[in-house]
């Protein structure tokens, strides 16, 4: 089923209402005393928005099926679960949740019993909450429903981004940054002041975790900067690509290849793997083998699949296929391969992500930004220009007649014999 971006929108505003009348309630009654459990100031918790909005996009061929449809629903939710705790711990450097007291717990931010509360949940959300939600919303007259739908968006950005500029603390270097006049500085400051002031105490009341400082420990953290995680993108994708083609050699005997874009041996998959395993776990670099392997395992069995039906949703082709591997899920992931990315992900972090570092800080303290600028607008050309042909390779199989020029272009310079020499596994759907 396709959805349309209203449906979608009202399936993500309506989680994140629900999501935060039930935390916000759980919380009240356990505290005794309301707690507003949202990371917003409104009546929303967006992150149980965006769960839902991806296990209906990428679980919704699982539907059909209770054991796989609950087993993906817990792996993807727990995932996101784990991956915003993570990002709000770099962000903010505390932690916002803590299931350290609990049994089962990996790395204090997820752990069994939510788990399976969220396969649950996931499961009767896409089994049977889209179909009554979105039933509601195709009752009410079209013109009310985009109204409503605009509305929410308007109040979601307000909010969501007053919340950021709190954790984030933007509103001290904003107005110096914009170069505004002294009047506006001081008006914009006094606002953002109060804003953020309300913002932080109702967090700080609400994630009593955030509380514990950890100065010694900030002052001494290493930082992970943007051309460093474009850097480590760049290295990621040009040595998955070589990697897999080798690998393909081996087990299939023959050189085929596996980059992504049209120019260049550069596997994004990889690329962005490798960038945000480290933004993730270069920090726990000094824990031990096994808890990075787990993490390895869950989290790219989660990207995979991920990875698979967005392609196969956005250019109409699927990429690889696993069908005939034992313990696999859809032929979009299997078991052997998680366990690979388990390997590949303690590697990286222990051995290979040290020495990288100090290969980039060399390149940067040699070339400055002028490399660097260059390799990204030629990544960013890159991707745009294979996302072009791609698209324009489904729809030329389709029988579609290119009409407008981007299209003519594509016809031109990546025909068919050329795309399928780049992509050979990219099999139409």
């Amino acid at each position: 089923m396709n959805y349309t971006f209203y449906e979608l929108a009202m399936l993500f505003f309506t989680y994140s209402f629900l999501a935060w009348l039930a935390e916000t309630a759980v919380a009240t009654v356990k505290e005794k005393d309301f707690r507003n459990r949202g990371f917003a100031s409104g009546p929303f918790c967006f992150l149980y928005g965006f769960t839902g909005i991806i296990l209906t996009v990428f679980l919704q061929e699982l539907k059909g099926d209770v054991v796989f449809l609950f087993l993906g629903s817990m792996a993807v939710a727990t995932a996101m679960e784990w991956f915003a705790g993570k990002l709000l711990e770099r962000m903010k450097r505390k932690k916002w949740w803590d299931y350290s007291g609990k049994r089962w717990n990996f790395d204090g931010y997820i752990c069994l019993q939510y788990s399976l509360l969220w396969g649950l949940l996931g499961f009767l959300a896409v089994r049977y909450g889209n179909g009554l939600i979105l039933g509601v919303y195709h009752s009410l007259p079209a013109i009310v429903g985009r109204i409503a739908i605009w509305g929410l968006i308007t109040v979601g950005i307000i909010d969501f981004m007053g919340s950021f500029l709190s954790v984030c603390h933007i509103e001290e270097r904003l107005p110096r940054l914009l170069g505004w006049n002294h009047r506006l500085q001081r008006w914009t400051f006094r606002l953002a002041t109060k804003l953020s002031g309300h913002i932080e105490k109702r967090i700080g009341r609400s994630y009593p975790a955030t509380l514990q400082e950890q100065e010694a420990k900030e002052k001494s953290e290493e930082r992970c900067s943007f051309v460093q995680v474009f850097w480590l993108f760049l290295i990621g994708a040009f040595a998955g690509d070589i990697v897999e083609t080798i690998f393909c050699r081996i087990t299939a005997g023959v050189w085929m290849s596996r980059s992504s874009l049209v120019w260049g041996p550069f596997s994004v998959v990889w690329g962005l793997a490798i960038a945000l395993a480290t933004v993730l776990l270069y920090k726990d670099r000094d824990k031990q083998e096994h808890h990075i392997f787990w993490v390895g395992v869950f989290l790219g069995g989660a990207y995979e699949y991920i990875c698979s039906v967005f392609t196969e949703i956005m250019f109409g082709k699927v990429f690889w296929d696993y069908s005939a591997m034992p313990f696999n899920l859809g032929g979009r992931i299997n078991l052997l391969y998680c366990f690979f990315w388990g390997i590949a992900a303690v590697v990286w972090i222990k051995g290979l992500y040290p020495k990288m570092k100090r290969f980039i800080d060399f390149i940067l303290k040699k070339t400055g930004r002028v490399l660097t600028g260059i390799l990204m607008v030629f990544m960013i050309i890159n991707i745009i220009v294979s996302v072009m042909a791609l698209i324009r390779y489904d729809t030329r199989a389709d029988g579609k007649a290119a009409v407008h020029g981007w299209e003519r272009a594509m016809d031109e310079h990546f025909d068919d014999a050329r795309m399928k020499r780049i992509y050979p596994n990219a099999i139409p759907q």
